[in-house]
């Protein structure tokens, strides 16, 4: 009877969850609620986005927490009926393991839920030893008195037998790739550390302390003879790609473009990452443990990158490397001789962009230019490193006259791809009008020149100092005054 009486509650469970979907009688809620702020370090810290009547349908990134590790979501639901109404919950947890003991601050945080923004004040989080975790058997209304339960055996309680944990076999590997296996100097290439796990794979597994993991390999790595342009990688998310036919998800930790800076060969060691790979219950149970933790490494292979010289060029040693393009452009085309105008020479493309030095200028004195100010842009993206340059120059024409100013400047690089040097030059062409400013005539502001002066002058020989009056007539008064004192001193009884 107390079977029959479960079966039927289960069967009404059942039914509730087949239920079709009513109007909600309340309006949707969000909330962030916080885990609990004492915890071992067996033990996850949780942060739960929780939506009452309504569907979580979209949320931004949760918080990261300094000392703690994301170690993936759970998410949960109910519905209640109560007098004819609905209402519903809907819990995204986001779990979080602490890497040491100690105590640690959540920082106030903001998240966006379902567009909406919930703020969270945050909070003190203590983790402390390992805690002893117990689980107590409730109340069961349809238990018989001898705790004799028939559904025990589906719910995986009160089994007499210690729980059986197997290792399956995992389809999954770490890599470390280059996307070029001989470079000339200066031409960048890729080096990325990716771990692939296979679509058919089974093997439960998640990251170890992965940020310190990836601080440990690039030190090993980063070679002293290049230069990097890393690409900071700050979430690892899981992208599917196929290798030989096969699907795999690719969960990439680190990516940089290396431009190599002299000849030689870059050795790249292997790489040890360790992962968390859970062992699995034997008899899998609905309530119990169907998963024990455990520690599994993977190595990457080592590569070598070889680079070679850069064929005989005059300025093979300060040419930049890579596939360029020129933009330029005048502030003005059409001035007079003596007035100013700006020339921008902007180099573009794929490469070494901080390495991209100033166009190479001829001798001239048609048109003076200044120094240029610089600016750069690099862009990280797509697995390459793009960008441009920009020279802007300040001008003055001495000369009238049209000029090219493809006859003052030009750029020299070498393309990897075409493995020749090139030469870009401006097209933009200035005219310049009114008169030469090479000689300029010397003014002065009194009237007639110099030479008309001569003639005015008097030819009468004066002495080089005249005599200061005003200083005589001083020290004569300071004497008659220094002499009147003296004789009333003397008189004086």
């Amino acid at each position: 009877m107390r079977c029959n009486s479960k079966i039927s509650y289960v069967l009404f469970l059942v039914g509730l969850m087949l239920l079709p979907q009513y109007t909600m009688a309340q309006d949707e809620k969000v909330s962030i609620i916080l885990g609990s702020s004492d915890i071992g370090m067996n033990q996850m810290y949780t942060i739960t986005i929780q939506v009452e009547n309504g569907r979580l349908k979209g949320y931004s990134d949760f918080p990261e927490i300094e000392g703690f590790v994301m170690r993936g979501t759970s998410s949960s639901s109910s519905t209640n009926i109560v007098n004819g109404q609905i209402s519903s919950t809907q819990k995204l947890t986001q779990n979080y393991a602490p890497m040491r003991e100690g105590t640690y601050r959540l920082s106030a945080f903001e998240m966006t839920v379902n567009n909406q923004k919930i703020s969270s004040p945050g909070g003190t989080i203590k983790v402390g030893p390992a805690k002893q975790q117990s689980r107590q058997r409730g109340f069961d209304p349809f238990g018989d008195p001898f705790g004799r339960d028939p559904f025990d055996d589906f719910f995986g309680r009160n089994n007499s037998q210690p729980q059986e944990f197997v290792d399956v076999k995992e389809d999954a590997f770490f890599a470390l790739s280059t996307s070029k296996e001989e470079v000339y100097v200066g031409e960048g290439f890729n080096l990325s550390l990716a771990f692939y796990v296979a679509a058919n794979n089974r093997a439960p597994m998640d990251f170890y302390q992965l940020p310190e993991q990836v601080a440990e390999m690039t030190k090993k790595i980063k070679p002293a003879n290049c230069w990097e342009e890393n690409f900071n990688i700050d979430r690892v998310q899981g992208v599917p790609v196929t290798i030989n036919g096969k699907t795999y998800t690719q969960y990439k930790l680190y990516q940089a473009t290396y431009f190599p800076l002299n000849t030689g060969e870059i050795d790249f060691p292997s790489l040890e990452l360790k992962m968390i790979k859970y062992k699995v219950a034997k008899q899998q149970s609905f309530f119990g443990r169907n998963r024990k933790e455990d520690f599994k490494s993977f190595r990457s292979r080592s590569k070598k990158v070889k680079v070679k010289e850069l064929p005989d060029h005059p300025l093979k040693d300060k040419v930049a490397v890579g596939r360029y393009r020129l933009t330029d452009k005048l502030s003005l085309k059409e001035l007079d001789a003596g007035k100013s105008f700006e020339y921008a020479f902007t180099v573009s493309g794929r490469g070494n962009i901080a390495a991209i030095d100033q166009p190479i200028q001829a001798d001239n004195k048609d048109i003076e230019f200044y120094p240029p100010n610089i600016r750069q842009n690099i862009n990280r993206n797509n697995n390459r490193v793009t960008g441009s340059k920009t020279f802007t120059f300040y001008g003055i024409p001495r000369e009238p006259g049209e000029y090219n100013l493809g006859d003052f400047f030009q750029w020299i690089y070498f393309d990897p791809d075409k493995e020749t040097y090139d030469t870009l030059r401006p097209k933009e062409t200035i005219k310049v009008t009114g008169k030469s400013q090479q000689f300029l005539t010397i003014e002065s502001n009194q009237l007639g020149s110099f030479y008309d002066k001569i003639n005015l002058e008097s030819n009468d020989l004066k002495p080089l100092q005249s005599p200061n009056y005003w200083r005589w007539i001083g020290n004569t008064l300071i004497l008659l005054l220094m002499g009147t004192m003296a004789f009333f001193l003397i008189r004086k009884p």
